[in-house]
């Protein structure tokens, strides 16, 4: 992490690694790191003593558990994020690393499988070799069996004596099947939360089968924890895009004001993935596109790009405006929906099952039936198996009324709207489509990019989502983390959708590696909106 991106962190909450003034004796002070380091996964944290007789009181320490070290997730994303957070300073000295999981393996197995996947930043690799085996040497391992409950308490046992008897902080990742996490909970819940600090649990997605699902989940997470100790977490929204958004709308004047049906004519959301093993995998157990992608992560960037001024930047707050976007949106209507599967071919090592039905493609207009909203088409569209890796939002502004240049700007006036696009990937940027006089003594008009293209502007690797996202959690910021009756609202915009395919209904076939299905090009003219690729 570069020196700019550093910089863009010193405002952050971090309670762990500020220091404190003490109070001396009269005429005496002095600043002190109120955190110690921890040698090993055996010792006991120890306190500072200073040679006048006071000795600082530290801040609790911080310890995060892994159920499920061993899966790959773990491996390839959650290991090598927590380490780059510590290699780069946003992990406390005192902070250790358990992994726990159903096989049979000591510490130093744990920290040989892990090791090959750290690396240090590209933008500056100081001591790099050191801070891998200080983080190494700061991680532990739980052999939990096969039975949860008494596996759990092993856990406790070990997190407590590494703790010792001051206060520690706990984070535990669930990185576990989704069957797994009631149980999972459950036992953490009853037999390893600490009484000396604060517990936060984090739940990786799909998160329920169904709404019926989803609210058992939900309610019995809620009778073992509160509302604020549950983090449910997208990847996805981890994304440098998805913070820009309410940066973009909210800390510029040019923007607010054209941000409403005044001026939008739609907008559209896209998705899209090239077809990967991992990418696959997500697939081949009936959740399908719409369960992974749709239901958290593309319907969170709705609400977060239309939702209202939030009163402040706390999570709360803004959680109250995303859920309002959510109630408002009406329930999706099959007639509005194109689902699709990619051709499974023989030739392919990686295909859908010829009999399956589950959707690899979506495609959608939904409405946001409030004020601001009425009347404009939000686009989406999702799914993998596809032409490209592609993560971005198009906002099509309207018509110029009585545009005395309408003469001049072609046969298509479409392609003379302005336009505001959010990319993420393939390259991040931000792009304002407007339209100018082509050089020369004639009156042409050109529709050109004016394009602030991260890379060529900001000399700064970026952070992996995984690495945002845990800090966001260390620091208590959960407003990219979906609250219960978030969860709640955005099933309820896809019940009619979901209970058409679980009639079976056939998704539409595309070419895997094309565009998607041919149906969404008819729904989006459908809704008078130009295919982007057009």
């Amino acid at each position: 992490m570069g020196q700019q991106q550093l910089r863009s962190y010193e405002n952050r909450r971090d309670p762990i690694n500020e220091t404190r003034n003490i109070s001396l004796p009269e005429g005496s002070s002095i600043t002190s790191p109120i955190v110690a380091p921890l040698d090993g996964c055996s010792n006991v944290m120890q306190t500072h003593s200073f040679g006048f007789g006071l000795k600082v009181a530290e801040v609790p320490s911080l310890s995060i558990a892994i159920i499920g070290a061993t899966s790959d997730l773990s491996r390839r994303k959650i290991f090598p994020a927590l380490f780059a957070l510590y290699y780069s300073g946003f992990l406390p000295e005192n902070v250790r690393i358990f992994g726990y999981s159903q096989e049979n393996m000591t510490d130093g197995d744990l920290r040989s499988l892990i090791a090959s996947t750290l690396t240090c930043r590209v933008d500056h690799q100081e001591n790099c070799g050191s801070k891998i085996d200080s983080f190494l040497s700061k991680t532990c391992y739980v052999y939990g069996g096969y039975d949860n409950q008494e596996g759990i308490v092993k856990l406790n046992a070990r997190m407590e004596q590494i703790e010792g008897e001051r206060g520690s902080n706990r984070i535990f990742y669930l990185s576990v099947p989704q069957e797994a996490v009631l149980d999972v909970a459950s036992c953490i819940a009853d037999n390893s939360q600490t009484k000396n600090g604060w517990n936060r649990v984090i739940i990786e997605k799909p998160f329920g089968f169904n709404a019926l699902s989803s609210n058992m989940l939900t309610d019995s997470l809620l009778l073992k924890f509160e509302e604020k100790q549950i983090y449910r977490i997208d990847h996805l929204l981890g994304r440098n895009l998805i913070e820009n958004l309410t940066v973009l709308r909210f800390s510029n004047l040019v923007f607010e004001p054209l941000w409403s049906r005044k001026y939008v004519r739609n907008v559209q959301v896209i998705v899209s993935e090239e077809l990967n093993l991992q990418g696959q995998s997500r697939y081949s157990d009936n959740y399908g596109v719409i369960r992974d992608m749709v239901h958290s992560h593309v319907l969170q960037m709705v609400a977060l790009l239309a939702m209202e001024t939030p009163i402040s930047l706390d999570g709360e707050d803004i959680r109250n405006e995303k859920v309002k976007v959510l109630r408002s949106i009406g329930k999706l209507q099959p007639s509005d929906v194109i689902l699709g599967q990619y051709k499974a071919r023989s030739e392919d090592k990686f295909d859908v099952s010829v009999t399956s039905m589950t959707p690899t493609f979506f495609a959608a207009a939904l409405y946001i039936n409030n004020a601001r909203w009425d009347g404009v088409p939000f686009l989406i569209r999702a799914g993998t198996g596809l032409t490209e890796h592609r993560m971005e939002i198009r906002i099509q502004f309207d018509y110029v009324p009585g545009n005395i240049y309408r003469g001049r700007m072609g046969h298509n006036i479409n392609l003379a709207t302005n336009e505001l696009i959010l990319r993420d990937v393939p390259d991040e940027a931000i792009l304002i489509r407007v339209n100018n006089k082509v050089p020369g003594l004639s009156l042409h008009l050109d529709a050109s990019e004016l394009n602030l293209l991260y890379k060529d502007k900001y000399n700064v690797e970026v952070p992996d989502s995984y690495e945002h996202l845990i800090l966001d959690v260390i620091d208590g910021d959960n407003h990219l983390f979906m609250r219960s009756d978030e969860l709640a609202a955005a099933w309820d915009i896809l019940i009619p959708v979901l209970e058409e395919i679980d009639k079976n209904v056939c998704p539409e076939l595309y070419d895997l590696g094309g565009e998607g299905p041919v149906g969404a090009y008819y729904l989006w003219a459908k809704h008078g909106v130009r295919w982007v690729e057009d």
